[in-house]
């Protein structure tokens, strides 16, 4: 089979010829039809989760069961399934014997831990697999695995309420499905981002209201308008995020899961005597992807992508690297 891999830290993807591998007794073998291009796959490059090389990437992986391990008897050949950042889990740690199994302690990360989707196979544990609904193509749910789940998973259990004020700081490729996620679930919908050369889009995807912050105080604006319920921070820059958190009203949640290196500042006395918080979201296992998928499907929630062909993985990766994909990069195994 054909594969794009970092053969070496810090090097560029090559695309190889290798052995279709075989799936263990508790894995699935996937012929991949698509496969998301994260930013988090520059992890991979780097070594920084301490994956061996040379490694396939790939953790937004959508593909067909062609053959199942021994022990597994929950999924079928010819399935259409998906595989997203948790990629297993060990069920015998605590956290996954209380069911916390984003939380286990022997997690595996597709890609990561074992070769991921920049391949035409792969194989995954069993448990990784969500099922895709028939409503969405490969290359429309392939990004859901990640950037769609991150989004929808961290907002469905902030603990907002229908009508409540959702802003979302960026609007990249995780902000452009929160706007649409947030409008879709009933919420009053603000879109913060730079300048105004995405205010169109912002509005088209579902914002009711935007704020340039080279215009308005975005603060004092969102202070207007009440006070945000929540804010979600799609955009890794610190310092951005920290310069909006004054825009919580009481009780009010900055939701942080955009992977930003450096510190989010914030004193006590901003979040004291109105009852703010910070908040941190992983983005879920297998049954959480489905609900992604299946609420997308349902209020017609799609990815903005780019397709490439495998043979052009480098290409992708470099664009999505350097903020040059609206939003999405997506290999096509059919091109």
């Amino acid at each position: 089979m054909k594969a794009a891999r970092f053969l070496e830290k810090g090097g560029n993807l090559k695309i190889v010829q290798m052995d279709k591998p075989s799936p263990e007794s508790n894995e699935i073998l996937i012929k991949v039809e698509a496969c998301g291009i994260c930013h988090s796959d520059d992890f991979v490059k780097q070594g920084a989760m301490g994956n061996p090389f040379p490694r396939t990437p790939g953790h937004e992986v959508v593909g067909v069961i062609e053959e199942l391990g021994s022990d597994v008897s929950s999924l079928k050949k010819g399935q259409r399934v998906g595989i997203g950042w948790h990629g297993g889990h060990c069920f015998t740690c605590d956290p996954c014997r209380r069911g916390m199994f984003i939380n286990c302690e022997n997690a595996k990360v597709s890609g990561i831990s074992y070769d991921g989707g920049y391949a035409e196979y792969m194989t995954a544990p069993y448990e990784a697999a969500a099922a895709i609904p028939d409503e969405l193509s490969s290359v429309e749910a392939a990004p859901l695995l990640c950037a769609g789940i991150t989004v929808y998973n961290g907002m469905r259990n902030a603990g907002l309420r229908a009508g409540d004020t959702v802003a979302v700081q960026g609007i990249g490729g995780l902000g452009h499905l929160a706007i649409q996620y947030a409008n879709k679930m009933g919420m009053r919908t603000i879109a913060i981002s730079t300048s105004a050369d995405k205010k169109k889009l912002a509005l088209e995807l579902g914002a009711h209201e935007f704020i340039a912050t080279n215009e308005v105080d975005a603060v004092e604006k969102l202070q207007s308008m009440g006070g945000a319920d929540l804010i979600v921070a799609t955009a890794p820059h610190a310092d951005a995020i920290s310069s909006v958190i004054d825009g919580l009203g009481i009780e009010g949640t900055m939701l942080l899961i955009a992977a930003a290196g450096e510190e989010v500042k914030v004193s006590p006395l901003q979040l004291l005597m109105q009852r703010k918080s910070l908040k941190g979201w992983p983005s879920g296992t297998a049954p959480d992807s489905e609900d992604t998928l299946n609420f997308s499907a349902m209020t017609g929630t799609k990815p903005m992508i780019e397709e490439f062909a495998l043979d052009d993985a480098q290409e992708a990766f470099e664009k999505m690297m350097n903020n040059k994909t609206r939003f999405r990069a997506v290999l096509n195994m059919s091109l």
